[in-house]
Formats: C-alpha cells, structure tokens, sequence
C-alpha cells in the first residue's frame, strides 16, 4: 500500500508518497500558508498529486492513506491546539477539515505532532530502525521530540508528549516564547548555540564567526558557528564545545526518565556531524546518573534527513490503517 505523509513547517510543506517498505516513490514541497484555510487547500493538493501520480505509477489501487505532522500541540481529535510557528492555524481543526475538503478520499487521515512523526520514521526506517526504546530529539530553531517505549510511540494522555524543549533547565534563564524562563531550548536549539557564539563574539575569542555574520557580533547565527567549524575554525568548535554541555544536560535528564537504548539526533544542527555529536557524547556520559555502570545509550544523527518528519508521518498513517510495516520496529 502506498501512503501520503506530509509535513509543515513554519516556511514550507514536504510531502512524500512511499509504500510499507519505506520506499519513498515522490516528493514535492509547497510554501507553508498560515491561514486555516489556506493550509488546508495546501495540504489537500499535495495529498492529490502525491496519491495520484504514484499509484498511477505503482498500478495501486484504492486511496491513500495520509498522515500530516504539525509543529505544536495535537490532540486525540487531529486539532491544533496551540503552534508558536503556525499562529493563525491555532485552534485549527486539521482532521475533520481534511475530511471535509477531500469529500472523504482518503480512507485514513491521521494528524500527529511534527517530531513524534519524525520520531516514527527514524524507528521504523531510519537511525533507530530495530530498536524498541529509542529518544528523538530534534535540535533546530526550537527542540522538538519523540518517544518510542517497547516498540510504541508514547503520545500521552492528551497526544501531548514529546514537548522536550519546554523542560527548565534554569528558572532564572532567558524567556522563552512558551511563557516562561529557561528552557532548555532556549540553551541547546539553533538559537540557543546563536547566543552561546554572541557571547564568545562579544567577547573578541569567535573572528571568523563575526566575519561570516557580515562582520556584526550582535547578529551572529548558530548557522554561522556551523560554517566556521566546516572550515576548521578552533574558536568556533570551542563555542560548540561549550554549547554540546547544554544539549547533554538535557539529553542525561531526560535519559534518566526514559531509558532510551537509543538516542536519535535530528533537525539542522546534526549538520555540523561529529563536530557536535562527538562533545555532545563526552558531555552526556560526564552527566549522565551511573554512566559507568548502566549499558551504554548510543547517540547518532538522524538517517531520513529533511524528509523524517514526511515519512514519518506517512508511516503513522500507514500505521493508523494496520499495515504492517516491513522494515518496522
């Protein structure tokens, strides 16, 4: 069976249609509309070219089963209950509003939060396939996460869980746009590194940083850390050193909740590779409770790339109309 997975982001919408094996068959993107209406008009002419043109292909009958994966909180229902990078398609009922413009083609419609998509995808097809117990963290603008515990996905009792980002690390911290102070994303994201790199900026010890921000340390970029360090640069792999201590205090946190065999690391900074993930393992096994005397909690990047969050939410659908994954968990 083919399905649809379609994920969005606050700037664009990939869509990608893929069968049981994880085979992706077509992709395509869309820029993301923040109206209700209009994202879902988006949503459902991706869905229709992406089930179209590949079963045509495929010679595959029937509709497609289609998952789409929202950045915020998604409840039981498939309503956006709240999305800091989608505000005006809060309260957006996604499900029944899907059901509605398609006249009921798609046979399973299932709504999920982005990175409890992407966190499927990576356990079922890429980083943590074969794995039971696996922790997605997906490090980008914000911090994003998934959960899967004895081969499920933990969703919680109100779909909510995975909001990882959200846990305070330092109640006397920067604000943060959820509303309050400290949170680990404002330490460990995209702009978490940014603020770390404007401290060393400021501070006279990141030149090559500042040159690649266009010579204003006021302005410099987690995005232009991870271009010094490409180049070999020393000061900025001292910033990311010091930024990998922040990411590890949330990761042992949450390991010693969870009990991940697995930790899976997705979103824009896994870019920067082993240049991040090689401090951010040293600083874990320093932080993390009994390290010496527990099994190790391998960390690694993600497999599926910029396409996690889309199979991912294709295979949530797949899942929602009992398929049986081949590659599966």
């Amino acid at each position: 069976m083919i399905s649809v997975g379609l994920d969005v982001g606050g700037t664009k919408i990939l869509g990608v249609a893929m069968t049981g094996e994880g085979i992706v068959l077509r992709e395509a993107r869309r820029a993301t509309v923040n109206d209700g209406a209009g994202l879902l008009e988006e949503l459902c002419e991706l869905y229709r070219a992406l089930s179209s043109e590949s079963a045509s292909e495929q010679g595959a009958g029937g509709p497609a089963p289609l998952g789409v994966g929202l950045p915020g909180l998604v409840d039981p229902s498939g309503l956006l209950a709240f999305s800091p990078n989608l505000s005006a398609a809060g309260g957006l009922d996604v499900r029944g509003g899907l059901r509605r413009y398609l006249e009921n083609l798609a046979p399973v419609i299932q709504v999920d939060n982005d990175a409890t998509c992407a966190a499927a995808g990576e356990s079922s097809f890429g980083a943590g396939r074969g794995e039971s117990d696996v922790l997605f963290v997906t490090l980008g603008t914000g911090i994003g996460g998934g959960i899967v515990s004895g081969g499920r996905l933990l969703r919680g009792a109100n779909n909510f869980s995975g909001e990882i980002g959200h846990f305070v690390v330092d109640p006397q911290g920067p604000p943060c746009g959820c509303g309050r102070r400290g949170c680990w994303e404002r330490y460990a994201s995209g702009s978490g590194l940014g603020r770390v790199a404007r401290d060393y900026a400021l501070a006279g010890r990141a030149s090559r940083v500042v040159e690649l921000a266009g010579g204003d340390p006021d302005v410099v970029r987690g995005e232009d850390v991870v271009r010094a360090i490409g180049e070999g640069d020393e000061e900025a792999s001292a910033i990311l050193g010091e930024f990998a201590w922040w990411v590890a205090l949330g990761l042992a946190n949450l390991a010693a909740v969870l009990d991940p065999r697995l930790i899976v690391i997705g979103g824009g900074l896994v870019r920067a590779g082993d240049a991040l993930l090689g401090p951010v393992r040293g600083a874990f096994a320093a932080q993390l409770e009994g390290a010496s005397l527990r099994p190790p909690i391998e960390i690694v990047g993600a497999a599926l790339g910029d396409r996690g969050g889309a199979v991912g939410a294709a295979t949530v659908a797949l899942e929602a109309a009992g398929v049986e994954l081949v590659a599966g968990r």
